[in-house]
């Protein structure tokens, strides 16, 4: 990416930084000349995804908890940015244990906010998610457009756009939410219950077992490569008050939507790819991807078993305001993206 368009020596925290989305963010960070501080609780996240960090003087590891307060304090000392990723995913994790995601999600998310605010951090960036769009039937997805949410899950991310949104007009402290839509890639976890498809998908491809497909194949994604999901952190973190409250004005004209330029940066953001493509063709496309290395996995059957609840049946994102708006151009289709995901999984 163009030097204009990165973090560059700056002073970064990522929470949530051992974790499959977090590392990859901790390690382009360092590769820029930043210095990096991680928060971790290490409960998802793996030290073995900050091999590489570690072995950088610009690098500090905190191993704390974001619902510890004073861990969050610690953390966020001298920052220019937050990239905060910390939270417990998955929709049947929070319908197995609502207690614990919302604690984390919610409680967790709001005293990081709380501490960014105190330290003077300018800008917040967060991960939110496309599962806030809960059941609402339009594709493809808009901001400002929502459904009733559909598991805990997605509660606690709505809630905290709710709260990054009210931190901005009472504090004043900068917030951008990062609707992430089905993101994959290197160090994506294949293992453990609440593994998300793709990398569950390729462990079992590449065992010669035959993957289970949640319903009948025809449920679509908007597959979104790590490498779009860096971008759209840096471009989130750096693109100037100014512009981007002037982009802000025109986007929001052209949707019919008032606007007040006077207002406190505080807005939400689809990241995505802006395709969608069903499980029964993401199974092709991991097995012909597979086959280059493996060609009796061409040969594997998929079975299928029942719906997952709290899903919804397709999902495709509009990623027409974070090109307006901050200059997001994802860079990898689905298909680049597993050719380099399956490269990763198969050394």
């Amino acid at each position: 990416m163009e030097e204009s368009k990165i973090i560059k020596d700056k002073r970064v925290l990522v929470t949530g930084g051992a974790g499959f989305i977090g590392s990859n963010l901790v390690d382009v960070l360092l590769d820029q000349g930043n210095e990096v501080i991680c928060l971790d609780n290490f409960s998802t996240g793996k030290r073995e995804n900050l091999q590489f960090a570690l072995q950088n003087d610009r690098f500090n590891l905190i191993e704390g908890d974001i619902r510890n307060f004073e861990d969050c304090v610690a953390a966020v000392q001298g920052c220019d940015y937050v990239l905060h990723q910390a939270a417990l995913g998955s929709v049947p994790r929070s319908i197995a244990d609502p207690m614990t995601t919302t604690d984390v999600n919610i409680g967790g998310f709001v005293k990081m906010l709380f501490a960014a605010k105190e330290a003077g951090v300018k800008r917040f960036v967060y991960a939110a998610s496309s599962s806030t769009y809960g059941d609402h039937p339009s594709l493809p997805k808009v901001e400002h457009i929502i459904g009733n949410a559909l598991s805990p899950y997605a509660i606690t991310k709505y809630v905290d756009e709710l709260f990054a949104k009210n931190f901005s007009d009472i504090y004043g402290i900068e917030t951008i939410g990062l609707r992430y839509f089905n993101v994959f890639g290197r160090r994506q976890d294949p293992n453990g219950a609440y593994a998300a498809v793709i990398p569950k998908f390729v462990s079992e491809l590449m065992a010669h077992n035959s993957p289970v497909i949640n319903g009948d194949g025809s449920y679509s994604r908007d597959f979104t490569y790590i490498e779009n999901v860096i971008q759209a952190n840096q471009l989130a973190a750096i693109t100037p008050t100014i512009d981007f409250k002037e982009k802000l004005k025109h986007y929001s004209e052209s949707i019919g939507k008032l606007h007040d330029p006077t207002c406190t940066i505080s807005e939400v953001f689809n990241v995505a790819y802006g395709e969608r493509t069903t499980l029964k063709e993401l199974v092709e496309n991991l097995k012909s991807a597979l086959a280059i290395y493996d060609p009796k996995i061409t040969d594997i059957e998929v079975k299928y078993g029942p719906n997952r609840g709290g899903d919804i049946p397709h999902s495709l994102a509009s990623i027409n305001k974070a090109s307006v708006i901050l200059g997001y151009s994802p860079e990898f289709s689905l298909k680049t993206g597993i050719d380099q995901a399956v490269k990763w999984y198969k050394k």
